[in-house]
């Protein structure tokens, strides 16, 4: 468990299977690139999701792509921007191939979560989140570090 602090970032908008987001991180690191916006670590990339994939048909999951950036940020065309709500969240700390990303999350939601005493915190304002923490292509076996966050709250 973690408290995750509050995120303003510049998102494109995915809608589809959330595993093809792929594209939609491209093209906000693009955009950001020609912004001059980009300027790892201290920009985070993060990927938020809107629906449960148990409940929304996959062609209608709404997904973001997402940067930090700095309050005021001038954006345009397809980018927006908005506010991660920040507090506690459970945090899985995974290294995990690009195929992992569902059972990492299954783990997480199904698993540890039930057993901590903690719950999913819906309905809330609060978004679950993936933040990437490493270019895959620099690792030594191409694994994707990423935390895996979602809110929680005390169970009842």
């Amino acid at each position: 468990m973690k408290e995750l602090p509050e995120r303003y970032v510049a998102c494109i908008r995915h809608v589809g299977p959330y595993p093809k987001i792929g594209g939609a991180i491209m093209k906000i690191l693009e955009w950001g690139k020609a912004k001059s916006l980009i300027e790892f670590p201290q920009t985070a990339l993060l990927a938020v999701y809107h629906d449960n994939p148990s409940v929304v048909e996959e062609a209608k999951l709404r997904s973001d792509a997402c940067i930090t950036v700095p309050e005021g940020t001038e954006v345009d065309g397809e980018v927006h921007t908005m506010r991660i709500p920040g507090g506690l969240f459970a945090v899985a700390h995974v290294e995990i191939d690009q195929d992992e990303y569902g059972k990492a999350w299954d783990k997480l939601i199904d698993e540890w979560i039930p057993k901590s005493g903690y719950e999913p915190d819906y309905p809330s304002n609060r978004l679950c989140y993936e933040l990437y923490l490493n270019d895959p292509e620099k690792h030594p076996q191409k694994k994707h570090l990423v935390d895996i966050c979602e809110p929680v709250r005390k169970g009842g």
